[in-house]
Protein backbone atom coordinates (compact mmCIF):
# COMPACT_ATOMS: atom_id res chain seq x y z
CA UNK A 1 0.00 0.00 0.00
CA UNK A 2 2.87 2.41 0.79
CA UNK A 3 4.79 1.57 -2.38
CA UNK A 4 1.62 1.99 -4.43
CA UNK A 5 1.60 5.66 -3.48
CA UNK A 6 5.07 6.11 -4.96
CA UNK A 7 3.97 4.33 -8.13
CA UNK A 8 0.99 6.66 -8.38
CA UNK A 9 3.23 9.68 -8.00
CA UNK A 10 5.75 8.54 -10.60
CA UNK A 11 3.06 7.51 -13.09
CA UNK A 12 0.83 10.56 -12.59
CA UNK A 13 0.62 12.94 -15.53
CA UNK A 14 -0.06 15.77 -13.07
CA UNK A 15 3.16 15.16 -11.16
CA UNK A 16 5.08 14.70 -14.41
CA UNK A 17 3.94 18.11 -15.65
CA UNK A 18 4.61 19.62 -12.23
CA UNK A 19 8.12 18.17 -12.25
CA UNK A 20 8.84 19.80 -15.62
CA UNK A 21 7.61 23.17 -14.38
CA UNK A 22 9.61 22.81 -11.16
CA UNK A 23 12.83 22.01 -13.03
CA UNK A 24 12.34 24.98 -15.35
CA UNK A 25 11.67 27.30 -12.42
CA UNK A 26 14.66 25.89 -10.54
CA UNK A 27 17.03 26.46 -13.46
CA UNK A 28 15.75 29.95 -14.32
CA UNK A 29 15.41 31.18 -10.74
CA UNK A 30 18.72 29.73 -9.59
CA UNK A 31 20.62 31.20 -12.52
CA UNK A 32 18.88 34.56 -12.34
CA UNK A 33 19.11 34.98 -8.58
CA UNK A 34 22.76 33.92 -8.43
CA UNK A 35 23.82 36.25 -11.27
CA UNK A 36 21.64 39.03 -9.90
CA UNK A 37 22.96 38.56 -6.38
CA UNK A 38 26.56 38.66 -7.59
CA UNK A 39 25.98 41.84 -9.60
CA UNK A 40 24.27 43.51 -6.65
CA UNK A 41 27.15 42.54 -4.36
CA UNK A 42 29.74 43.93 -6.77
CA UNK A 43 27.83 47.19 -7.20
CA UNK A 44 26.97 47.67 -3.52
CA UNK A 45 30.24 46.55 -1.95
CA UNK A 46 31.69 49.19 0.35
CA UNK A 47 31.26 50.86 3.71
CA UNK A 48 29.73 54.25 2.88
CA UNK A 49 26.50 55.31 4.53
CA UNK A 50 24.84 55.63 1.12
CA UNK A 51 25.76 52.05 0.21
CA UNK A 52 24.56 50.84 3.62
CA UNK A 53 21.16 52.48 3.13
CA UNK A 54 20.91 51.13 -0.43
CA UNK A 55 21.73 47.60 0.73
CA UNK A 56 19.10 47.89 3.43
CA UNK A 57 16.45 48.78 0.85
CA UNK A 58 17.60 46.04 -1.53
CA UNK A 59 17.38 43.39 1.21
CA UNK A 60 13.75 44.23 2.06
CA UNK A 61 12.34 41.40 -0.15
CA UNK A 62 14.28 38.91 1.98
CA UNK A 63 12.56 39.96 5.22
CA UNK A 64 9.12 40.44 3.65
CA UNK A 65 6.60 37.60 3.87
CA UNK A 66 6.41 35.64 0.63
CA UNK A 67 2.61 35.91 0.58
CA UNK A 68 2.90 39.70 0.75
CA UNK A 69 5.42 39.69 -2.09
CA UNK A 70 3.03 37.57 -4.14
CA UNK A 71 0.14 39.96 -3.60
CA UNK A 72 2.28 42.97 -4.50
CA UNK A 73 3.38 41.34 -7.73
CA UNK A 74 -0.20 40.37 -8.56
CA UNK A 75 -0.95 44.08 -8.55
CA UNK A 76 2.17 44.88 -10.59
CA UNK A 77 1.27 42.17 -13.11
CA UNK A 78 -2.34 43.34 -13.50
CA UNK A 79 -3.05 42.41 -17.14
CA UNK A 80 -5.09 45.48 -18.07
CA UNK A 81 -3.28 47.99 -20.33
CA UNK A 82 -3.56 50.42 -17.42
CA UNK A 83 -1.80 48.03 -15.03
CA UNK A 84 1.45 49.17 -13.45
CA UNK A 85 3.91 47.03 -15.44
CA UNK A 86 1.94 47.36 -18.67
CA UNK A 87 2.00 51.13 -18.23
CA UNK A 88 5.78 51.05 -17.83
CA UNK A 89 6.09 48.82 -20.91
CA UNK A 90 3.90 51.28 -22.78
CA UNK A 91 6.48 54.00 -22.23
CA UNK A 92 8.84 51.92 -24.37
CA UNK A 93 6.11 51.02 -26.87
CA UNK A 94 6.00 47.43 -25.62
CA UNK A 95 3.12 45.24 -24.46
CA UNK A 96 0.59 45.07 -23.10
CA UNK A 97 1.11 41.56 -21.76
CA UNK A 98 -1.23 39.24 -19.90
CA UNK A 99 1.60 37.99 -17.65
CA UNK A 100 -0.02 35.61 -15.13
CA UNK A 101 -3.20 35.13 -17.18
CA UNK A 102 -1.57 33.41 -20.16
CA UNK A 103 -0.07 29.88 -20.17
CA UNK A 104 2.73 31.15 -22.42
CA UNK A 105 3.94 33.83 -20.00
CA UNK A 106 2.76 32.75 -16.54
CA UNK A 107 5.68 30.46 -15.67
CA UNK A 108 8.36 33.01 -16.55
CA UNK A 109 6.40 35.70 -14.71
CA UNK A 110 6.52 33.56 -11.57
CA UNK A 111 10.24 32.94 -12.16
CA UNK A 112 10.86 36.69 -12.35
CA UNK A 113 9.32 37.14 -8.91
CA UNK A 114 11.55 34.38 -7.55
CA UNK A 115 14.63 36.05 -9.00
CA UNK A 116 13.60 39.43 -7.57
CA UNK A 117 13.17 38.02 -4.07
CA UNK A 118 16.13 35.61 -4.20
CA UNK A 119 18.87 37.88 -5.57
CA UNK A 120 19.11 40.09 -2.42
CA UNK A 121 19.47 36.97 -0.25
CA UNK A 122 22.35 35.78 -2.42
CA UNK A 123 23.83 39.29 -2.39
CA UNK A 124 24.29 39.12 1.39
CA UNK A 125 26.31 35.89 1.09
CA UNK A 126 28.41 37.28 -1.76
CA UNK A 127 29.09 40.48 0.22
CA UNK A 128 30.44 38.33 3.06
CA UNK A 129 32.68 36.56 0.56
CA UNK A 130 33.90 39.84 -0.94
CA UNK A 131 34.76 41.15 2.53
CA UNK A 132 37.12 38.22 3.00
CA UNK A 133 39.22 38.94 -0.10
CA UNK A 134 42.72 40.23 0.69
CA UNK A 135 42.92 43.84 -0.54
CA UNK A 136 46.62 43.37 -1.28
CA UNK A 137 45.57 41.22 -4.23
CA UNK A 138 43.77 44.19 -5.78
CA UNK A 139 46.79 46.41 -5.28
CA UNK A 140 49.12 43.82 -6.79
CA UNK A 141 46.83 43.40 -9.77
CA UNK A 142 46.67 47.16 -10.28
CA UNK A 143 50.47 47.35 -10.23
CA UNK A 144 50.59 44.61 -12.88
CA UNK A 145 48.23 46.67 -15.03
CA UNK A 146 45.19 44.41 -14.67
CA UNK A 147 41.92 46.10 -15.60
CA UNK A 148 38.59 45.85 -13.84
CA UNK A 149 37.40 42.80 -15.81
CA UNK A 150 40.73 41.05 -15.38
CA UNK A 151 40.57 41.56 -11.61
CA UNK A 152 37.02 40.25 -11.62
CA UNK A 153 37.89 36.99 -13.40
CA UNK A 154 41.30 36.43 -11.82
CA UNK A 155 40.68 37.51 -8.22
CA UNK A 156 37.01 38.00 -7.35
CA UNK A 157 35.42 34.97 -9.00
CA UNK A 158 38.01 32.42 -7.72
CA UNK A 159 37.83 33.93 -4.23
CA UNK A 160 34.05 33.58 -4.19
CA UNK A 161 34.13 29.86 -5.01
CA UNK A 162 32.97 28.79 -1.54
CA UNK A 163 30.27 31.44 -1.46
CA UNK A 164 29.12 30.40 -4.93
CA UNK A 165 28.73 26.77 -3.85
CA UNK A 166 26.64 27.81 -0.84
CA UNK A 167 24.49 30.16 -2.90
CA UNK A 168 23.90 27.62 -5.66
CA UNK A 169 22.91 24.94 -3.17
CA UNK A 170 20.51 27.15 -1.23
CA UNK A 171 19.03 28.69 -4.39
CA UNK A 172 18.39 25.28 -5.93
CA UNK A 173 16.77 23.96 -2.74
CA UNK A 174 14.50 27.03 -2.52
CA UNK A 175 13.51 26.70 -6.15
CA UNK A 176 12.75 22.98 -5.93
CA UNK A 177 10.43 23.56 -2.98
CA UNK A 178 8.71 26.64 -4.40
CA UNK A 179 5.10 26.86 -3.31
CA UNK A 180 3.92 30.12 -1.78
CA UNK A 181 4.77 32.34 -4.75
CA UNK A 182 2.97 30.05 -7.16
CA UNK A 183 -0.01 29.53 -4.86
CA UNK A 184 -0.50 33.27 -4.32
CA UNK A 185 0.25 34.41 -7.86
CA UNK A 186 -1.49 31.78 -9.98
CA UNK A 187 -2.68 28.88 -7.84
CA UNK A 188 -1.05 26.63 -10.45
CA UNK A 189 -2.98 28.10 -13.36
CA UNK A 190 -3.82 29.10 -15.94
CA UNK A 191 -4.55 25.66 -17.37
CA UNK A 192 -2.07 24.09 -14.89
CA UNK A 193 0.78 25.87 -16.68
CA UNK A 194 2.49 26.84 -13.40
CA UNK A 195 1.86 23.80 -11.23
CA UNK A 196 4.96 22.80 -9.29
CA UNK A 197 5.78 19.72 -7.27
CA UNK A 198 4.68 21.33 -4.02
CA UNK A 199 1.44 22.79 -5.40
CA UNK A 200 0.61 19.33 -6.72
CA UNK A 201 1.35 17.90 -3.26
CA UNK A 202 -1.02 20.46 -1.76
CA UNK A 203 -3.72 19.59 -4.28
CA UNK A 204 -3.42 15.87 -3.57
CA UNK A 205 -3.28 16.25 0.18
CA UNK A 206 -5.88 18.94 0.85
CA UNK A 207 -8.13 19.28 -2.19
CA UNK A 208 -8.35 15.56 -2.99
CA UNK A 209 -7.68 14.25 0.54
CA UNK A 210 -5.16 11.73 -0.83
CA UNK A 211 -2.69 12.06 2.01
CA UNK A 212 -0.77 8.91 1.05
CA UNK A 213 0.16 10.17 -2.40
CA UNK A 214 0.94 13.64 -1.04
CA UNK A 215 3.23 12.14 1.61
CA UNK A 216 5.01 9.98 -0.94
CA UNK A 217 5.59 12.99 -3.20
CA UNK A 218 6.92 15.00 -0.25
CA UNK A 219 9.38 12.24 0.65
CA UNK A 220 10.59 12.06 -2.95
CA UNK A 221 11.24 15.81 -2.88
CA UNK A 222 13.11 15.43 0.40
CA UNK A 223 15.27 12.64 -1.02
CA UNK A 224 15.99 14.72 -4.14
CA UNK A 225 16.96 17.73 -2.05
CA UNK A 226 19.23 15.69 0.22
CA UNK A 227 20.85 14.02 -2.79
CA UNK A 228 21.49 17.37 -4.44
CA UNK A 229 23.03 18.75 -1.25
CA UNK A 230 25.28 15.72 -0.77
CA UNK A 231 26.47 15.84 -4.39
CA UNK A 232 27.28 19.55 -4.17
CA UNK A 233 29.15 19.11 -0.89
CA UNK A 234 31.07 16.13 -2.31
CA UNK A 235 32.06 18.07 -5.42
CA UNK A 236 33.16 21.07 -3.37
CA UNK A 237 35.22 18.87 -1.01
CA UNK A 238 36.79 17.06 -3.96
CA UNK A 239 37.74 20.35 -5.61
CA UNK A 240 39.14 21.71 -2.34
CA UNK A 241 41.28 18.62 -1.82
CA UNK A 242 42.60 18.75 -5.37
Amino acid sequence: MGLDNYVKVLSSSGFTAALGHTVILALVQTTGSVVGGLLLALVLEGSGIGLWLTRTVVVLPVVTATAVIGEIWRIIYFPDPGGFLNTVLGWFHLGPSTFLDSPSTALMSVAAVGIWSGAPYNMVIFLAGLAGIDRDLYEAAAVDGAGRWRRLWSIVIPSLRSSMIIVLTLAAIRALGIFTEVYVLTGGGPANSTTTWMTQVYTQGFDRSDVGVASAASILLLVTTLTLTIIVRWLSARRRDS
